[in-house]
C-alpha cells in the first residue's frame, strides 16, 4: 500500500511539474511570460491618440514591457499624482511639471534623480534643464520634454474678411478689437473663470507693458518689485480689455474659451502653443495663425513668454525602475522629439531634433526672437504662497472688479516679500 500511494504521489508531482513546464513554455511563447508592467500617468487626455502610438512603437522594441497609460484632467493632475505619490504608489513614469512645480515634488522625495540613469542629460540646453532640477541640491528630476511660448492666435479668414492686417502696435491691435465687435465676433476669446487661464493672459500681453527680461530681471534681483508702475499699467490694461472678453467672461472656462476660437466665433485668442494640433484636431478646416501682441510702438520689441513645460520623471519608489529608464530613454530620443513636433506641434527639447521643419514650429521659433521669461511660472513658483497662486487670484478679482490693479499688485508684493529675501531689504 505505502509503495503504491508513493508512486502515485510520484506520478502526480512529474504530471505536475510537466504541466506548470508545458505552462511556462506556452506563456513565453506567446509573449506573457516575465512581462513588465509600466504605469505612465499624463495631464493631456487630448493627446491620448498619440502617446498610445508611440507606446505602440516602444513595445515592438520592448516586447518583454507593457505600458498602461493613463490620463488626468490637467487641473485635477497634481492634486491626484502627490495624493498618489505620497502614498507609496503611483506611476512609474509620469509627465512632471517645471521650475518649482517639480521642485516641490522633488524636495519630498517622491522623484528620482537621473544623472546617474541617463547621462545624455548633460547634452540638453540650461535653459530647459533649469526647469528640470531643484534648486534645493542642484540634481535634474526630469527628462526636458517641450517648452511652450504664449502670444496671440488668430483667424486668417475673418481677417480677410474685416480686411485687417497683423497689428504692428497696441492701438492697432485694438482696433482690430474693435472691428470684430463691429462685425458681430467676439474680439478676444479668452475668459477668467479658471485663474491659470489670466497667467496665460498675462504672459501673451503683458510683457510689453510691464517691459519684458528686463524687468523680470531686476524684479527677480529684487531691484524693482511689483509695485512698479509699469507692472500696474499693465494691470490697468488688462482689465481694460474686459471689454473685448465675451459676455459673462468670468463664467467662461479654458474649454469655453478653446471652443470660442476653433468654432470661428472670436478671431482672437491669448494662449500656449501648445494648443495647434487640439485646434486642428478639431477643425481641420480653421485657417489660423500667430503673431506676438505687438508693444505700445512699432520699435518696441513684440515679446513671447515662454517656459519649460513639461518633464518626464520617474518615480522614486518604482519597482520597475530598469524598465522605467528604457521608457524614459525612449520619451527622450531624438525620434520621439520629431514626433511631438510633427504631430502635437510643440517645441521639444531633446537636443538634435530638427524642428524647423514643421511650419507652425518653425513660426514659434521666429517669434521666439523677442523671447522672455514666463513672469511667475519661472521666477517665483519655488515657496508658498506661489508667484502664480497669488496673480490668479489678484488677476480674477480685478477682471471681477473687486479690487484694484493697484491693490492686486500690492497682494502680490506681500505674498512673495513674506518669504522672498531680495524682497525684504
Amino acid at each position: 500500500m505505502k509503495k503504491h500511494a508513493l508512486l502515485v504521489l510520484c506520478i502526480v508531482v512529474v504530471t505536475t511539474g510537466m504541466l506548470f513546464g508545458a505552462g511556462t513554455k506556452e506563456a513565453a511563447a506567446t509573449g506573457t511570460a516575465e512581462k513588465t508592467v509600466l504605469e505612465f500617468w499624463t495631464w493631456r487626455p487630448e493627446d491620448v491618440d498619440f502617446y498610445e502610438g508611440q507606446i505602440a512603437r516602444f513595445e515592438a522594441a520592448n516586447p518583454d514591457i507593457d505600458v498602461v497609460q493613463t490620463a488626468h484632467k490637467n487641473t485635477e493632475y497634481n492634486t491626484i499624482l502627490a495624493a498618489s505619490l505620497s502614498g507609496g504608489a503611483g506611476p512609474d513614469v509620469f509627465q512632471g511639471r517645471a521650475y518649482g512645480g517639480l521642485a516641490t515634488f522633488a524636495d519630498s522625495g517622491f522623484l528620482e534623480p537621473l544623472e546617474q540613469w541617463m547621462p545624455e542629460l548633460k547634452n540638453y540646453s540650461e535653459t530647459a534643464l533649469l526647469g528640470a532640477t531643484s534648486p534645493t541640491d542642484g540634481k535634474i528630476y526630469g527628462s526636458p520634454a517641450v517648452s511652450q511660448t504664449v502670444f496671440m492666435y488668430y483667424n486668417k479668414d475673418i481677417y480677410e474678411e474685416l480686411g485687417l492686417s497683423i497689428p504692428k502696435t497696441w492701438a492697432q491691435l485694438i482696433n482690430n478689437f474693435e472691428a470684430a465687435k463691429k462685425a458681430g465676433y467676439i474680439p478676444l476669446g479668452n475668459g477668467a473663470k479658471d485663474g491659470w487661464c489670466l497667467e496665460t493672459m498675462l504672459g501673451g500681453m503683458g510683457p510689453g507693458w510691464y517691459g519684458g527680461t528686463d524687468f523680470y530681471n531686476a524684479v527677480v534681483k529684487g531691484e524693482k518689485n511689483f509695485l512698479d508702475p509699469a507692472f500696474i499699467r499693465m494691470v490697468e490694461e488688462m482689465k481694460a480689455l474686459s471689454k473685448y472678453l465675451p459676455d459673462m467672461y468670468m463664467g467662461i472656462s479654458y474649454e469655453d474659451m478653446r471652443s470660442n476660437f476653433f468654432n470661428e466665433m472670436s478671431p482672437h485668442l491669448i494662449a500656449g502653443s501648445y494648443e495647434a494640433a487640439y485646434f486642428n484636431a478639431q477643425n481641420p478646416d480653421l485657417n489660423w495663425g500667430v503673431f506676438a501682441v505687438p508693444g505700445q510702438r512699432e520699435s518696441d520689441p513684440a515679446y513671447v513668454s515662454v517656459y519649460a513645460d513639461m518633464n518626464f520623471a520617474m518615480n522614486a519608489n518604482s519597482k520597475n525602475k530598469e524598465a522605467a529608464v528604457k521608457f524614459l530613454k525612449f520619451l527622450s530620443s531624438k525620434e520621439f522629439g520629431g514626433a511631438m513636433v510633427n504631430e502635437l506641434k510643440m517645441v521639444s527639447s531633446v537636443p538634435g531634433v530638427d524642428a524647423t521643419s514643421e511650419p507652425f514650429i518653425a513660426r514659434v521659433l521666429e517669434l521666439q526672437q523677442h523671447a522672455t521669461p514666463y513672469l511667475f511660472l519661472v521666477g517665483f513658483r519655488y515657496q508658498q504662497p506661489t508667484g502664480s497662486s497669488l496673480w490668479q487670484a489678484a488677476a480674477q478679482g480685478v477682471m471681477a472688479g473687486t479690487i484694484t490693479p493697484r491693490e492686486a499688485a500690492k497682494q502680490i508684493q506681500d505674498g512673495i516679500a513674506s518669504y522672498y529675501e531680495p524682497f525684504q531689504k
